[in-house]
């Protein structure tokens, strides 16, 4: 079988250095039960207001789950032919929040990319702030119903050098939690890109998987 050089942005793509500049994020939602209220005590005659509460409100997500255990090996399979199940998490400066695992492979002339982030942030509005923030340069993408508190998916096509590529990407939140997969491919025989739709649908399948799994997580990440 002829062996067929790389186009220069699957290269790069597979460096690294570029990998670990791919973003990761998550979702989640969760609860916690009110506490009690204090009885009330008679105020004291000093004259001094009391000090402001500084507690904290609790978080539903205080850390990412394993990304590599989030999809499940027959997903895997399928998405991306030839990779090995284990997957390989990308180093982060903070393992707690932020955790990526990615797979790749190229069987025959096939060539698919498969990573899955998990991101936990202070609290839900930052989360919804940061969802925002990642879908603002996007467009003609849509909304992924029922995919935690809200999800988004687009496609887009790239050529360079004759070659195709089309990369899906759905952002997730639930609660402090954003999930974000990112899954593209190509022929290199033809040049030609998956179609819309098997790209689309590969990686809404891979984030409800991610999803479901940060929401297991849910009992042991909160707050009671």
């Amino acid at each position: 079988m002829r062996s067929f050089p790389l186009p220069i942005a699957l290269t790069a793509r597979l460096s690294p250095v570029v990998v670990l500049a791919v973003a990761g994020w998550a979702l989640s939602s969760g609860s916690s039960s009110e506490p009690q209220a204090a009885e009330k005590k008679p105020a004291e005659t000093t004259g001094s207001r009391s000090a402001p509460s500084t507690t904290a409100v609790p978080k539903t997500y205080t850390a990412a789950p394993a990304p590599c255990d989030s999809i499940a090996e027959k997903t895997v399979k399928s998405l991306v032919p030839g990779a090995k199940a284990a997957g390989k998490e990308i180093k982060s400066t903070d393992s707690d929040l932020r955790r990526t695992c990615s797979w790749n492979a190229l069987d025959g002339y096939e060539y698919r990319w498969l990573d899955v982030s998990f991101e936990v942030l202070q609290s839900d509005d930052a989360a919804e702030e940061s969802y925002r923030g990642r879908l603002k340069d996007r467009s003609g993408g849509g909304e992924v119903p029922g995919l935690g508190d809200a999800g988004y998916s687009v496609v887009d096509l790239t050529t360079e050098d004759k070659q195709q590529t089309r990369e899906g990407v759905v952002v997730a939140r639930a609660s402090n939690a954003l999930v974000v997969v990112t899954y593209n491919g190509s022929d290199f025989e033809s040049k030609k890109a998956p179609s819309t739709d098997e790209i689309n649908k590969g990686a809404i399948k891979a984030a409800k998987e991610a999803m479901a799994a940060l929401l297991d997580g849910t009992i042991s990440n909160t707050h009671l």
